[in-house]
């Protein structure tokens, strides 16, 4: 079964694919858009293209737990998802602290800079969430 990730933000979101196996997690391109709904339409094509059963979402909790702005607009966008892919299509929001840092630290290890990494950034942390809830299921 294949699963998706995905890493909303603002101005990038970043998706990931599981393997069929479900053992490891591969970076897609990010989607560069604002526009909640917009991601929503493309996050459905790219479930559509890859055939993913299931998403892993990204969700932005504050260091003592609770949920702040940016999860807020986290639970909206998966509001949307569920929307276009029906109740029944299972998407589960993932904590997503520290991922966004552990991509910037591997990108540190491996010299990416400029654009690159700005282009990066969201696609490596969404692969992180995917494989933290990969690991978590083995």
């Amino acid at each position: 079964m294949r699963i998706l990730g995905i890493d909303f933000g603002d101005s990038r979101t970043g998706f990931a694919i599981s393997d069929p196996l479900g053992f490891g997690a591969t970076s897609l391109p990010a989607c560069k858009e604002k526009n909640m709904l917009k991601v929503a339409d493309y996050a459905v094509e790219v479930v559509r293209q890859t055939g993913a059963e299931r998403i892993v979402l990204g969700f932005p909790k504050n260091m003592n737990g609770t949920v702040g702005p940016r999860g807020e607009k986290t639970k909206a966008f998966f509001q949307q998802l569920k929307e276009r892919l029906g109740e029944e299509f299972p998407i589960l929001l993932w904590d997503e602290r520290l991922t966004t840092v552990s991509a910037h630290n591997l990108m540190n290890e491996t010299n990416v800079r400029g654009q690159k990494r700005k282009d990066s950034v969201d696609s490596i942390s969404a692969a992180y969430i995917l494989q933290g809830y990969l690991d978590s299921i083995r």
